[in-house]
């Protein structure tokens, strides 16, 4: 198991709430990430929660954000460090010239990406995402190829669950 802190995208959250992990069926996936919180071994940071708040429908997630996670999950990005590898990253995306104009102005308005990677580069953690690694990508800049370029690891949710140990029982 790895020592470092894992990461979680706010992709994963939404994705989980809406098809495999969601309130009704699965309530032990969110009652974990509580645990893991608990534990800090996976947390996620405060641009993921704003992202999520933004939505103006109010569902489980939003709910769930707001009053069942500790605000401890949510890792505040107001740091020096992760500023400067923010500053970083911008940079090396407007410069790369493997991606389309449009795919740069995107990830560079994007309100959480660009964040999450900074914040996994200066404090040290893995990324839990949905997207790959993609080295021939130019219509869009995936996280994982950002993080490749600056030595951040990215893994996938199940791969994680499972290294941690988590299980879903039936009752």
């Amino acid at each position: 198991m790895s020592t470092k802190p894992y990461l979680i995208d706010t992709n994963i959250l939404i994705e989980a709430k809406n098809r495999y992990y969601a309130f009704a069926i699965c309530p032990g996936f969110w009652d974990a990430l509580v645990q893991h919180d608990s534990q800090s071994t996976i947390q996620s940071i405060d641009r993921v929660k704003q992202e999520i708040n933004k939505h103006k429908k109010d569902d489980n997630l939003k709910s769930w954000v707001n009053k069942s996670i500790p605000d401890t999950f949510f890792k505040s990005t107001k740091d020096d460090e992760v500023l400067k590898w923010y500053d970083e990253i911008i940079n090396w995306v407007q410069t790369n010239k493997q991606f389309k104009p449009q795919a740069v102005a995107e990830f560079i308005q994007d309100e959480c990406d660009p964040w999450l990677i900074a914040y996994a580069k200066a404090k040290n953690c893995i990324i839990i995402g949905n997207e790959v690694y993609r080295p021939e990508a130019k219509a869009r800049v995936p996280v994982p190829n950002v993080c490749h370029q600056f030595d951040v690891k990215c893994e996938e949710l199940f791969k994680i669950l499972e290294v941690l140990g988590t299980q879903f029982v039936l009752k």
